[in-house]
């Protein structure tokens, strides 16, 4: 059987966004322990988006659902302060 080359690297497309993701997140939680505002809010904003993404690439409807709910509650936080 034939396998692709990423499979023989073992990573796939979804396994390099879902760091990425995971680093911008840890990066806006450091900007909102260092109180850089409102640079944090743009750092959560692409995580979610980017593990909303993940969510679809997987078809994992629990990721794609508190992404959502994640980013409905900082939007409105971000308008409303």
């Amino acid at each position: 059987m034939a396998t692709s080359v990423q499979e023989s690297k073992g990573f796939q497309p979804v396994d390099i966004l879902k760091w990425v993701a995971t680093a911008i997140q840890l990066v806006g939680y450091g900007l909102t322990g260092l109180n850089i505002v409102p640079w944090n809010v743009f750092a959560f904003f692409a995580g979610i988006v980017l593990w909303f993404a993940v969510g679809v690439m997987w078809k994992d409807k629990a990721i794609m659902v508190v992404h959502v709910g994640a980013f409905v509650s900082l939007l409105i936080g971000y308008l409303n302060a």
